[in-house]
């Protein structure tokens, strides 16, 4: 099934727009369009001049937007061995949960819950997978919604950022390392969206993959809930440094890559020519 990206083209102008605290006069008269132009471009019509001109003002990738207002771009497909995603959806949503395994000695990490982890519960059993850890991204609602379940299930510690906490989770300090099987974990923190939002960055599989939560969507990122600067700066340094061939396991929408989302994320202009 085609998942579709998280955000469309006036979700991302929205979410610039919030995190420099322009309010719709203060963007028009910066960007150079009228105020309802502004709003037909935020209500979903593509004004390809307008949405040129608000991308300049808020900082984002010109010819990214664009493409984003057309449709232009979706993630190429990214199959794993030893990758699994589990889409389930929860209130007007869909939501992530992943499960990464070493085939060879059957131990595995479950990350985040999703709305339900019932199919993924089922496929633990029906491959006799250990799970060594819970790891969850962060502890927005929609992406613990089934922790319960999972802790009745799985006899493993979970575990979330220090900076956050939730009940039945032990907290580490972010640069903390997991493992199992030949799976190795590297923790990132990468707050912005949430305060303790954090980075699995795993090795051990044919390709490097990172489940990355909020702070990144294919095409898009997170809102910054906490702080827009910060959420920016983290997923610069964190994610996109990766390299290009990382595989990125979003919290919503499609899995992508680095390299993909240099190239084609509005948010980060600097990775693109134009």
């Amino acid at each position: 099934m085609l998942i579709p990206l998280e955000d469309n083209f006036e979700d991302i102008i929205g979410k610039a727009q919030r995190g420099f605290q322009l309010s719709d006069e203060q963007l028009a008269d910066k960007a150079g369009v009228t105020i309802d132009e502004l709003g037909r471009v935020r209500s979903g019509q593509v004004l390809e001049d307008v949405i040129r001109r608000l991308a300049a003002a808020l900082s984002l990738g010109v010819q990214t937007l664009v493409d984003s207002a057309h449709r232009a771009w979706y993630p190429q497909p990214h199959a794993v061995e030893g990758l699994a995603r589990f889409n389930t959806p929860f209130e007007d949503m869909l939501v992530n949960a992943y499960l990464l395994w070493d085939r060879s000695q059957g131990e595995g990490l479950i990350f985040d819950t999703g709305a339900s982890t019932v199919s993924l519960l089922d496929f633990v059993r029906e491959k006799a997978l250990r799970i060594r850890h819970v790891l969850l991204t962060h502890t927005h609602r929609d992406h613990v919604a089934d922790l319960k379940r999972v802790r009745e299930a799985i006899r493993a510690p979970v575990w979330v950022a220090e900076q956050e906490s939730i009940p039945g989770a032990r907290s580490f300090v972010p640069g903390q390392t997991f493992s199992a099987g030949g799976l190795e974990v590297e923790t990132r923190l990468t707050s912005g969206h949430s305060r303790g939002g954090v980075t699995y960055v795993v090795s051990g599989l044919a390709t490097p993959v990172a489940v990355v939560g909020d702070a990144l969507f294919a095409g898009s990122m997170g809102g910054g809930m906490v702080s827009y600067a910060d959420a920016l700066a983290n997923n610069r340094r964190h994610i996109l440094s990766l390299p290009p061939e990382t595989v990125l396991c979003p919290g919503h929408g499609p899995l992508t890559s680095v390299g993909e989302e240099r190239a084609h994320n509005p948010f980060f202009p600097e990775f693109q020519k134009s």
